[in-house]
């Protein structure tokens, strides 16, 4: 979907950035920046500024820094459309529809309908919990263990031991019968209407943003034909596979793993016993898009599904689904109980975090649940052996591979030199591949190499574009000296083309603005601690500053001059390599009038 940056910035600037962080982290006025404790990571003293003037913020504890939009996909796990839409909301901002088709205007408002629904069904359930119909409810969940604040905090509520109230109480606020149908919260036949859910202890199911997409109900009395727990259909709001249980608080957590659990209680329970990055799947195995959710939070997910051979079966198709995001798992053991809930009850949160740390990697949890199948005879171990080496075979990493090898060997009592053979059998024609592609990309780039910058160069770019965007009589100076072809950085590169832009424009540098036309987060944040003034304002005072900068351009000049000497030299490109050693006789001028007063 295209919005023009004109509309963008005129989101951004409709909307504070002190107001829009200040409700999420506690913020205190210092001189002209406001600070508090960073969302990012855990601290106990305030390195954490956030800057009206510049609408901006940065960490100097982990480095995180940027504008409205990339806190707000930083802080969210929103992408850039989602944050701006978010912010456009907030300020009355209509954004161009990526489909603003007749039908796709009538499914948002009945999406939109949806939610107003379930966000006033959610209060209903809520009170209900609370009154006096709901006590045998309220003391179902305290006996389970849990407390009053966990209780509010994930909202539980109760539907009424009859079918009716919540269809009177949303007619009362005028919702229309075409609208509630939509939503799978009643069932609509000749005999009339009927809420789906009765005598039931409910669970709003959250989206990423806190919307109340859904509903889980778990029975409250045993029944011949009513089911144990029960979801809401899928709607135009919700889709299971979609959704994860506990992801809205979850996605804040300081982890830097994702506990996977298989139901509500249990990531109830964990959340209660400090475990605040637990979540779960809406009863159904878990999806790709699921597992993209997570991986949007975390690289490391610990499954901690039930005991059970049920359990097991799940935590395997799990896996490989984990895997394929680029996520790396294990598995924990809980043995002797059955579940989170009743592992915590019994040994408590500290033992379980000591559970979590031993947690099998997914390899030996595969692997171990391979080998109880094996029988006792030579054509089952044999089996076994083909399988674990095959297993193997598909790891890409050769020093994975081999030091998975060492310990399979080890651990099964399988020939080490037997099993290399094997997993080069089933890997041979996946390693021809793989060679042949890696020798390939090897061939392209040093058929393309450029003389990589150091360090001190990699610096002397971000300090260059840092004094242009925010000093314009020193852009003033160099214009003409130094051009974005002289950056080896992609990013300078790129910035030094934004800024020459807007100041050949006549307009002034924002560099919240600036920031902000990156769509990617790890860009934004990239974009904002290069811009960052005191990137050299803590280098150098005023009088420093012009000469600074002077030796700062000729360094990137020599790179850059020195890089492209070395490609021609490569291609044998005589005329190119003359104008090249021409143009770096004439630095030390560029430097000389750099230098000299009032250019």
């Amino acid at each position: 979907m295209y919005i023009p940056n004109e509309l963008v910035d005129r989101v951004i600037e409709s909307n504070d950035i002190v107001d829009i962080i200040g409700t999420n982290v506690q913020l205190t006025r210092r001189g002209a920046n406001y600070v508090g404790l960073c969302p990012f990571h855990n601290e106990k003293t305030p390195s954490f500024f956030v800057s009206r003037e510049r609408q901006m913020y940065k960490c100097f504890g982990c480095g995180k820094a940027g504008g409205v939009i990339t806190f707000l996909c930083e802080y969210e796990n929103l992408t850039f459309i989602e944050a701006l839409k978010e912010l456009a909301d907030k300020a009355g901002i209509k954004l161009p529809e990526e489909d603003d088709s007749v039908q796709a205007r009538q499914e948002k408002k009945v999406k939109d309908g949806i939610l107003e629904v379930n966000k006033e069904a959610a209060t209903y359930y809520f009170k209900m919990l609370r009154s006096e119909k709901g006590q045998q409810a309220y003391k179902y969940l305290t006996d389970r263990g849990l407390s009053r604040d966990t209780i509010n905090n994930f909202g539980l509520g109760f539907a009424g031991k009859t079918g009716g109230g919540l269809y009177e109480y949303l007619k009362s606020k005028g919702f229309s019968d075409e609208l509630l149908k939509q939503t799978g919260l009643f069932s609509f036949n000749e005999r009339g209407v009927l809420d789906k859910f009765w005598n039931r202890v409910m669970f709003p199911i959250m989206d990423s943003r806190g919307k109340v997409i859904a509903f889980g109900g778990r029975i409250m009395s045993e029944a011949k034909d009513a089911p144990k727990y029960l979801n809401s259909p899928e709607t135009k709001a919700f889709v299971k596979g979609r959704n994860l249980y506990g992801y809205y608080l979850a996605k804040h957590t300081h982890e830097d793993h994702i506990l996977l659990c298989e139901g509500y209680m249990d990531t109830i329970a964990l959340h209660q016993a400090g475990f605040n990055n637990a979540v779960a799947s809406l009863g159904t195995a878990l999806t790709p898009d699921q597992a993209m959710l997570i991986a949007r939070i975390a690289k490391k997910v610990v499954i901690t599904y039930d005991q059970d051979q049920a359990g097991r079966n799940a935590a395997l198709r799990a896996i490989p689904i984990l895997k394929d995001k680029g996520i790396s798992v294990s598995v924990l053991e809980m043995t002797p109980y059955k579940d989170p809930d009743e592992f915590i009850k019994n040994l408590g949160a500290d033992e379980y975090r000591k559970r979590i740390e031993a947690a099998k990697e997914a390899f030996f949890f595969e692997a171990e649940t391979l080998h109880t199948t094996v029988e006792d005879s030579v054509d089952s171990k044999t089996k076994f052996d083909h399988e674990i080496a095959r297993k193997i075979a598909s790891i890409d990493d050769p020093l994975e591979r081999s030091n998975y090898i060492n310990a399979v060997s080890k651990k099964y009592d399988i020939d080490k030199k037997a099993l290399i053979d094997t997993v080069n059998k089933y890997g041979l024609e996946a390693e021809n591949i793989k060679l042949a592609r890696e020798t390939h990309e090897r061939i392209v780039q040093q058929r393309n190499k450029m003389v990589k910058p150091e360090d001190g160069q990699q610096l002397a770019e971000k300090l260059l574009v840092s004094m242009l965007a925010n000093e314009k009589r020193l852009f003033a100076k160099s214009k003409g000296l130094v051009g974005a072809q002289d950056f080896t950085d992609p990013m300078c590169s790129r910035l030094y083309e934004i800024v020459f832009d807007l100041y050949g424009d006549g307009r002034e540098i924002e560099l919240a603005k600036i920031v902000n036309r990156f769509d990617d987060a790890e860009e934004q944040t990239q974009v904002a601690e290069i811009l960052e003034p005191s990137m050299y304002r803590e280098k150098y005072g005023e009088k420093e500053l012009d000469a600074a900068f002077a030796d700062v351009v000729r360094r990137v000049l020599t790179n850059s001059i020195e890089a492209k000497m070395a490609q021609a030299t490569a291609d044998n490109d005589a005329e190119a390599l003359m104008d090249l050693m021409t143009r770096m006789k004439k630095i030390d001028d560029v430097h000389k009038k750099l230098t000299e007063p009032n250019r």
